[in-house]
Parts: C-alpha cells; sequence; structure tokens
C-alpha cells in the first residue's frame, strides 16, 4: 500500500525527495509508457501503455490533472500542462489497461496508483485518455523510449544527444552537419553501435538538430579514428520509421550484445545531414549563375524566431493560409523539411502566430511524413467553415549556430530589455563592447531580440545611460548598423566593420532594445479601399486647415481662395492581427495639439498615400498623422479600449479596426496636376517603423489606377505579400484594356463641388463614428 504523504512534507521537499519514502506494492505490474495517435508535438498525445507485450490505452473515467503529472514524470517531463478525455489525440486500439484511476500525483508511476485492475474496464476506445506536458524536461530523464513489441519492457533515462563532430574539417564548420552520435547517460557520453542502424534513424537525428535531411557519409577517417580511440558504446539499438519528429517517438530495439565493455560488432555510428540554403557553409568563389530563385510555395509568416510562423501557401497566384483541422507534428515537419529547417518542435493551431488575409486554401491535411512538399499530401479543398482564427503555425528545429553567444543584454529591469553588448575582436582578443546608436531603429532591435531568442522588439533606444552595466562594455565595438529586420544575427547587417564611425559616441549613450513575447500587427483592408475612392474637387477656402498641415501639394495657393483642388479620396480601415495593442510611440505627455483641427498628433507620420507612375516614379502624394487612433469596431467578445473623445487614450486593440473616412481631413491624395494615364495607389502604415509589428511586409497596399482627366477607376487592389513574385513583378503594368466598371472595379468620378461634364453616379449613407457622410459607390 503506498504511504501517505503529509502537506507540510510536500512543501517542505522536493518532488525527488518526497518519493524516495514512498513504498511500492511487491506486485506492482512492470509497465511502459508512450504518448501516440494524432499529435501537434512530441510532448502531448493519447497515453499508451505497454504491458504483457501489448500495447493498450487508459480510460478517461475518474483520471485527473494529479494523473497526468504522474504520466508525465514518468516519461521524462517535469510536469503536465494539461489532460483530454475522450480520445482527443484518437482511438487507441488493443486492450484498455487501466480505468478509473486514482492518482495523488505523488507517485513514481501510473501503475502505483490505484485502479480497478490491470486490464479490467467497462470503456471504450472512444473514452481514452490523452495528456500534455510541459517541454522541460527532468533533468537526467531526456527521454524514455518505447519498446516494439516483441522485447520486454525497458525503462531508459537519457541526459542529453548530441552530434559530435571530431574530423578536422567538421570541427571548423558551423553548424555542425557530421559526426558521431552520442548519448549522455549517468554524466558520460556513449557511442551508438551502427549495427542495425538506418537512414532512417539518421534522417530523425538530423531533423532533430534543423536539418531537412540526411546523406551517407564516408567512412574511413571514422574508422581510423575508432581504432585508435577507446570508445564506450550505449548498450540499446534505436529503430525508427523516419518520419518521428523526434528521437523519443522512436522505438527501443532489443539490447546489444556487446563484446566486453567498449565495443560492438561493428563501430560507432556517423550521423552526416544536409543544411538547409540559408545554414549551408558559403560556398568557394568563382563562376556563378545568373538565375533566378524558383518561387516558393510554401512560406512562414508572423513568427518572432527564425523556423517559426503561420503556414502560408500559394495557389493560383494567391497566398492563402491552411486550417488546422487535423494539423498534427507530422505534417508540420513536412512544412519544417520542405523549407529547409528540420522536424517541427510544435504544430501550432488557432491563429497563435498572427491570423492572415485572403483565402484558406488547404483543410484536414494529412501527410505521411515523407513528402517533399505539403502540396502532394492529402487535403479537403473545401475550407468552407474554417476562418482565420484557426490558422495553422509551426515551430520547426533549426541547426544551433551559436549566434545568441556573441551578443547580450547589459543593464535592462529585466531579461528582455538593455544595453545591446557584442563580443568582438580588439587588439587580437575577444572583448564585449557597445553599438553605436546612430541610426539605430527599430529594424535592428528586431535583429537583437530574434538572435537572443526573446521575441519581438517593442522599442529600440538610443539612449541607455540610465541603465547601470559593466563598465569594461563601454567602448563601441560595432557602429553603422543598418538592417533588414530578417537577419538572423546582427553580424549579418550592414555596418563599418573595424573602422568605427560614432559622432554621438558610444558607452551608456549606446543602443538599446526591449523585447517582448508579442507584436500589433497592422492590415490594411484593400477592398474598402477600391471600393470608396472617388474624386472631389475642393474650393481652396474650404481646406485651410489641410494645407497648415501640409495636406495638399506645393502648388497649392492659399491666397487663391476661389481656387479648386482635385482630391483622391477613400476610407480606409486598418486591422491589428497581432498578438499586442498598437500604441503610439510617444507617450501622452509628448504628443503635440493642433488648434486648426482640435485634436492631438500621436505620431508625426502615420500613413503615407502616393500615386505612381508605371515606372514607380512618384506623381502626387499626401500623408495624414494619427491625430484619432481608435478602436471604430472590434470582433465579437472583445472590447473597444481607445477613443479619442475627451483626449482619451490612443491605439489599436487586438483584433479591432480603425476607420477613416473618405470625408476626413488628409484622408485623399492631392491629385490636381496628375495628367490623365495609368497609375498605381499606394497606401503604406506606419511607414518610418516607429512602433514594432511582428509583419511589416502587410503594411503596403497598391491598386491599379486610370485617370482619365474626369473619372479614376481603381482596380486590382491587394495587400504586400498576397500575391506570387511574379504578379508582383508585373505590377505596376500597363492596362491593355478598359477596366469594366461592373465587378471587382470602381468607377469613381468627381463629386459636383465643381461642375464637371460627366454627373456623379448614386450615393448611399453611410454610417460612421467620426463623420456621416454620402458615399459614391
Amino acid at each position: 500500500m503506498t504511504a501517505s504523504f503529509s502537506l507540510p512534507c510536500l512543501l517542505a521537499c522536493t518532488w525527488a525527495l518526497c518519493l524516495a519514502v514512498a513504498e511500492v506494492p511487491a506486485d506492482t505490474p512492470k509497465i511502459q509508457l508512450r504518448l501516440a495517435g494524432s499529435k501537434r508535438k512530441h510532448n502531448e498525445g493519447r497515453v499508451e501503455l505497454y504491458y504483457n507485450g501489448e500495447w493498450g490505452t487508459v480510460c478517461d473515467d475518474d483520471f485527473s490533472i494529479y494523473a497526468a503529472h504522474v504520466v508525465c514524470r514518468e516519461l521524462g517531463y517535469l510536469e503536465a500542462r494539461a489532460w483530454s478525455p475522450s480520445s482527443k489525440y484518437g482511438r487507441g486500439e488493443g486492450r484498455i489497461w487501466l480505468d478509473n484511476v486514482h492518482c495523488t500525483g505523488h507517485e513514481t508511476s501510473l501503475a502505483h496508483c490505484p485502479h480497478n485492475g490491470i486490464g479490467v474496464s467497462d470503456c471504450k476506445h472512444t473514452e481514452d485518455v490523452g495528456v500534455v506536458c510541459s517541454e522541460k524536461r527532468i533533468p537526467g530523464f531526456y527521454f524514455l523510449s518505447s519498446v516494439s513489441n516483441n522485447v520486454e519492457s525497458t525503462n531508459v533515462q537519457v541526459e542529453d544527444v548530441r552530434i559530435r563532430a571530431i574530423l578536422w574539417v567538421h570541427k571548423r564548420r558551423i553548424p555542425v552537419t557530421e559526426g558521431y552520435v552520442e548519448v549522455k547517460q549517468g554524466g558520460k557520453w556513449r557511442q551508438l553501435c551502427d549495427e542495425n542502424w538506418t537512414l532512417m534513424n539518421s534522417r530523425v537525428i538530423c531533423g532533430m538538430f534543423g536539418f531537412p535531411g540526411e546523406k551517407r557519409h564516408n567512412p574511413r577517417a571514422y574508422k581510423v579514428y575508432a581504432r585508435r580511440r577507446k570508445i564506450s558504446y550505449w548498450g540499446h539499438s534505436v529503430n525508427c520509421t523516419g518520419n518521428e519528429a523526434h528521437l523519443s517517438v522512436c522505438r527501443l530495439g532489443p539490447p546489444l550484445t556487446l563484446k566486453g565493455n567498449s565495443t560492438c560488432a561493428g563501430t560507432p555510428v556517423v550521423a552526416s545531414c544536409i543544411p538547409g540554403r540559408a545554414f549551408a557553409p558559403t560556398p568557394m568563389t568563382g563562376f556563378r549563375k545568373a538565375y533566378r530563385p524558383e518561387q516558393p510555395l510554401v512560406r512562414l509568416k508572423g513568427g518572432a524566431m527564425v523556423g517559426e510562423g503561420r503556414v502560408e501557401v500559394l495557389k493560383n497566384g494567391e497566398w492563402g493560409t491552411i486550417c488546422d483541422d487535423n494539423w498534427g507534428i507530422q505534417t508540420a515537419t513536412v512544412v519544417c523539411r520542405e523549407l529547409g529547417f528540420g522536424s517541427a518542435k510544435e504544430a501550432l493551431v488557432g491563429g497563435r502566430l498572427g491570423q492572415g488575409m485572403g483565402p484558406v486554401h488547404m483543410n484536414e491535411v494529412e501527410c505521411s511524413g515523407f513528402e517533399k512538399s505539403i502540396t502532394e499530401c492529402f487535403f479537403n479543398k473545401d475550407s468552407v467553415g474554417c476562418s482565420h482564427e484557426e490558422d495553422a503555425g509551426v515551430r520547426c528545429n533549426v541547426p544551433a549556430m551559436g549566434f545568441h553567444e556573441r551578443l547580450r543584454l547589459g543593464g535592462g529591469r529585466n531579461p528582455s530589455e538593455g544595453r545591446v553588448e557584442v563580443l568582438a575582436e580588439k587588439n587580437g582578443s575577444l572583448v564585449w563592447g557597445t553599438v553605436c546608436s546612430d541610426s539605430w531603429g527599430i529594424a535592428e532591435a528586431m535583429v537583437v531580440c530574434r538572435q537572443l531568442g526573446l521575441g519581438y522588439a517593442s522599442h529600440a533606444f538610443q539612449e541607455t545611460w540610465y541603465w547601470s552595466g559593466d563598465v569594461t562594455a563601454d567602448d563601441v565595438v560595432m557602429s553603422g548598423v543598418r538592417c533588414s529586420g530578417t537577419e538572423m544575427s546582427l553580424s549579418h547587417c550592414l555596418h563599418h566593420g573595424q573602422h568605427l564611425d560614432c559622432p554621438r559616441g558610444g558607452g551608456r549613450r549606446s543602443a538599446g532594445v526591449s523585447c517582448s513575447e508579442t507584436a500589433p500587427d497592422l492590415v490594411l483592408d484593400p477592398q474598402i479601399v477600391e471600393q470608396t475612392t472617388y474624386l472631389e474637387d475642393r474650393p481652396m477656402f474650404m481646406l485651410q486647415c489641410a494645407h497648415e498641415e501640409n495636406c495638399l501639394s506645393s502648388t497649392a495657393d492659399a491666397t487663391r481662395r476661389d481656387s479648386y483642388r482635385r482630391l483622391l479620396r477613400f476610407s480606409s480601415r486598418i486591422h491589428n492581427n497581432g498578438h499586442a495593442d498598437f500604441r503610439p510611440k510617444a507617450g501622452h505627455d509628448s504628443w503635440v495639439w493642433h488648434e486648426c483641427h482640435r485634436h492631438y498628433h500621436s505620431m508625426e507620420v502615420f500613413t503615407h498615400y502616393d500615386l505612381l507612375s508605371l515606372n514607380g516614379s512618384k506623381v502626387a502624394e499626401g500623408h495624414k498623422a494619427s491625430f484619432c487612433l481608435e478602436d471604430s469596431e472590434c470582433d465579437e467578445g472583445i472590447y473597444k479600449r481607445y477613443a479619442c473623445a475627451n483626449f482619451g487614450p490612443q491605439g489599436i486593440t487586438v483584433g479591432c479596426w480603425d476607420t477613416y473616412r473618405h470625408d476626413i481631413d488628409c484622408q485623399w491624395i492631392d491629385v490636381s496636376d496628375v495628367k490623365p494615364g495609368d497609375y498605381v495607389l499606394q497606401v503604406i502604415i506606419n511607414p518610418n517603423y516607429e512602433v514594432a509589428e511582428s509583419d511589416y511586409s502587410n503594411n503596403v497596399m497598391k491598386c491599379r489606377c486610370r485617370y482619365d482627366g474626369y473619372r479614376m477607376w481603381t482596380y486590382n487592389c491587394h495587400i504586400g505579400g498576397s500575391l506570387s513574385s511574379a504578379a508582383e513583378d508585373t505590377f505596376p503594368g500597363l492596362v491593355t484594356n478598359q477596366p469594366s466598371v461592373s465587378g471587382p472595379t470602381t468607377c469613381s468620378h468627381a463629386s459636383q463641388a465643381k461642375p464637371l461634364p460627366l454627373a456623379p453616379p448614386p450615393c448611399s449613407p453611410l454610417s460612421s463614428h467620426k463623420a456621416a457622410a454620402m458615399l459614391c459607390v
């Protein structure tokens, strides 16, 4: 009978120490557990139990989180996060070994918990229980491997797994792509014997370390090394099918018959991995082929780290998302390998890395694990009922590049903020130094946060004197840093190199960052722009405030109050698709009051409106300061947090829209001087990157326009990154045929502020929180 535990004992001692006093009944059956079924990550699944040479399941009757803790710890995880009844991970097969399991949460094995008896159950497989374990492992217990049905159950504790490069040519490479496969057990590293080792095993090992493929190695050099060194072998074999995302999912084969304690019939296992293109060693210089890379069919969007993001696929020239129905780690691994990463660490559901835009291309995707592309997997083309709230995402294993070891944050109030300090070579030795803050911005901060694994950048600081720090890190070792924001390391960005140039000085006035696990993501609705575009001829005497705020072209003459300006007007609706509220960079106390319009400006420029020629040159422009960032409308269940009334806080809540009506001052482009022809209407949100976002590529919207001197046709509006590269390359392009007024195109006439040869189209009322006006459609 299991000994009871008092609450003071549980609070005063660790789990391991308390278990030391537990009494285990002599007749307790020996079992082994594994997690199986339709899984999204390796630390979750249906609980399966191995007993008497047969795998079976556990019934969910009376199961609890305490029983889940026992299961997870028995599998080598620190604790359980959750448990799921009713065969969430699919129905198992065979016997239902345990039913009515009652655990206190402190047992060392599920078999130690009171239950009906092994094999005594009145359940069906529709009641199979599943668990979700923590990501963290118990120290000294890396994984508990499964066994094949004809092998006696054996518990195997392994502390770590690695690929150790031993040849000089591979030791110099980063990442390490080839070497001995070793496991750490009992504090000692041991090699695996290659007896019964297959390339499928190597495929799993390579996937764990961030490589999409495996290859055969040259055994000659390794045989020479093995003869010269004393090899300590691990006494077990591994049997992987090749589509496992982690070694812990593979079956443990029969114990090896070793000759003595240190040799086997073969040689130590060597894994040779093929790195993805982004991690491949730089090729030698020589003849270079002038070619264009093939358009990828899959991409990741919205992720903070390399190898994570919302999965999007290209179909019919348009990017779309995947519905998370049946989304699992095996399918996610196909995506990761296709993109040049290793196996998947996690299959994300519920739009956890942001919601996409456009169509949902795939649903109920099922992969065997060996497909070259997710487009080769079986899937349901019917995505009816799937919304972007169900967008699927992945987190992939990526190679260890060691980037985080050459960067650190100092002086901050928490580990996610501080002065940026770089390890650089100076006078023949490596020293820590600071980064010059000249030209330092949010794009550079994004790279730092990514390199350190701290998520997204929330702020970029150009002065860090108020943070304490190590005086040895006061010297500037890096200046002139310019990043696109997508680099994996700060050293990959443009910078001055060894010839430093920092006029403002460094030290505690150097670059700093603040990182966050979440970020906003603003996306403009292109359909609203396309549907609401129209021309208005407005008298100058009604544009005095707009002229004061530089919303008109330079040819506008405020003294000629009887003149007219022709304005291309449209409404815009901006949605926050991210996971954090969008807030102005400046605090409320530094906002600028504008008397003419009676509002505060919280950002100098929030949106750029431009009319471009077909060769990309700007022919007319407009801009709008963010005088009123607020929640105009929100998704169901989300409450508005920001309102402009009474000089309230400004921002856009996650899941809310900020709508700017076409009849608001500066919600236009002054096209008075534009000649008839074909043009491109371009709108850019947050153009100066003043506020951090998880994705800046969707901040740009483009439309094709045709202007005949009286009317403006606007059509083919889309946000950046929504079309294939081939379609974007032909955009803008010549419009060979006159666009039809019906269907998706919009024919917009100038309003009757000034008589024109053509009468305006019918108008319909459109209510708004900011203005009530007549909208021409």
